[in-house]
């Protein structure tokens, strides 16, 4: 199942507030990936919020379940309550650094 458009819609307005705008979102296969300042930081799979396993968000969401996004995907943290735009501000800041730099865009070759 695929995420609604709806769901996607008010995920990110969260976010945005929560993040002064540095959030971003891609569809991807489907479902979409969700950025912050430009690193992947998690993603919207059937209608949930998921953000990555560090150890920031283990440690300040200790009760948020783990979840699978898709099956042989790595574990996930659940965000369940988007109105806490407090906490998960202070959960994006805290995870930025604990996330791999992007990776470099490849450049389009010169058509002639």
């Amino acid at each position: 199942m695929a995420s609604s458009k709806e769901f996607v819609e008010r995920t990110m307005d969260a976010l945005s507030v929560a993040t002064g705008g540095n959030v971003s979102s891609r569809p991807m296969m489907g479902e979409y990936v969700v950025y912050y300042r430009d690193k992947v930081i998690g993603g919207i799979y059937d209608d949930r919020l998921l953000v990555k396993a560090t150890p920031s968000s283990r440690e300040m969401l200790a009760c948020a379940p783990l979840e699978l996004p898709y099956e042989g995907a790595k574990e996930m943290v659940r965000i369940q309550d988007l109105d806490e735009r407090d906490t998960i501000s202070a959960l994006f800041d805290a995870m930025y650094d604990e996330l791999p730099k992007p990776r470099p865009r490849k450049k389009k070759a010169d058509k002639r």
